[in-house]
Formats: structure tokens, C-alpha cells, sequence
């Protein structure tokens, strides 16, 4: 089956950078959009960022815009999320996810969990003041 496997969370300063990995298997990511959400506790999970099945398209959440940049290593199968200027607010488990549906692209008003159906575990993201 579909296995997502995030990692590269970590512990960072306040203004510092991180990059997520995203490694899938059991699929291939150029079928399917892959998307970056976030959760806090006690919140609901909220879209990051978002890739096309073909790498194009990207949608950022406008939190994050501008400072966040998702990515397609077609050749390892894995998508990235490159973070910069981390800021406490971005604190949360970072989680992969891969659209139920392959080749449709969500962004805007579409880009919602439920339109994902397969999750990596987490990774935690702490980013301190």
C-alpha cells in the first residue's frame, strides 16, 4: 500500500531554515498532488503547500507564502518542503499527504484534507523564539 514518510523536522531558532522530506512508496508522486499541512494541537489541520502531479503548479497557504517552497525529486520519489525564515508561529507537526484523486491539482478553496486520502505520520516542527 501507499506509505508517506516525513522527516527532517527539527528543533530551530527563529528566522532559521528547515527542509522536509516527503518519501513515498507504494506510488509514484507525478500521479498525484502531494500537499504539505500542519497541525497544533487543538486546531484543526490546515494546508501549507501543495504540488501538481506534474510539478508545475504550486499553491501556497498565505501564511507561508514566500517563504516556503515545496519541491519534486522525481528520482527519489520524494517531495520537499523548503522552509525559511521560520517564525514560532510555524510550530506544528508537519504532515505529507497524497490526493485521493490522481492528477487533480488542489489549491484555494479545494486544497482540504479530505480531498487526501493517504498520510504520512508527522514530523515535528518546533521553532523557538
Amino acid at each position: 500500500q501507499v506509505q508517506l514518510v516525513e522527516s527532517g523536522g527539527h528543533s530551530v531558532q527563529a528566522g532559521g531554515s528547515l527542509r522536509l522530506s516527503c518519501s513515498a512508496s507504494g506510488i509514484t508522486i507525478s500521479s498525484r498532488c502531494i500537499a504539505w499541512f500542519r497541525q497544533v494541537p487543538g486546531k484543526e489541520r490546515e494546508g501549507v503547500a501543495s504540488i501538481s502531479a506534474g510539478g508545475i503548479a504550486t499553491y501556497y497557504a498565505d501564511s507561508v507564502k514566500g517563504r516556503f517552497t515545496v519541491s519534486r525529486d522525481r528520482a527519489n520519489n520524494t517531495v520537499y518542503l523548503q522552509m525559511n525564515s521560520l517564525k514560532p508561529e510555524d510550530t506544528a507537526i508537519y504532515y505529507c499527504a497524497a490526493a485521493r484523486i490522481p492528477l487533480k491539482f488542489y489549491k484555494d478553496g479545494e486544497f482540504r484534507a479530505v480531498n487526501f486520502g493517504d498520510w504520512g505520520q508527522g514530523t515535528q516542527v518546533t521553532v523557538s523564539s
